[in-house]
């Protein structure tokens, strides 16, 4: 497992479907799809949806990951201008 180099969070790396590796938070997440969702989220096979993490049980989009950009309290460090 790999860590952040600024939090120390545990972190994965996943390829997305443009081709670059993106830092996720290591616990998967249950997310519910929706357009106009709050959070960015991962499938493992790199695609990025909008979704909800709240939803009706039952009626789950999937389990995904949520970009560590969003959660690291040192993500502006290592942001590319």
């Amino acid at each position: 497992m790999a860590r952040c180099k600024s939090c120390g969070a545990e972190i994965i790396w996943i390829k997305t479907t443009s081709g670059k590796a993106m830092p996720c938070n290591a616990k998967e997440v249950v997310y519910w799809e929706n357009k106009d969702g709050k959070a960015n989220i991962v499938r493992p096979n790199g695609e990025v949806v909008r979704a909800d993490l709240e939803g009706e049980e039952g009626k789950e989009s999937g389990i995904g990951y949520i970009s560590h950009f969003a959660t690291c309290p040192n993500a502006n460090s290592h942001r590319r201008r």
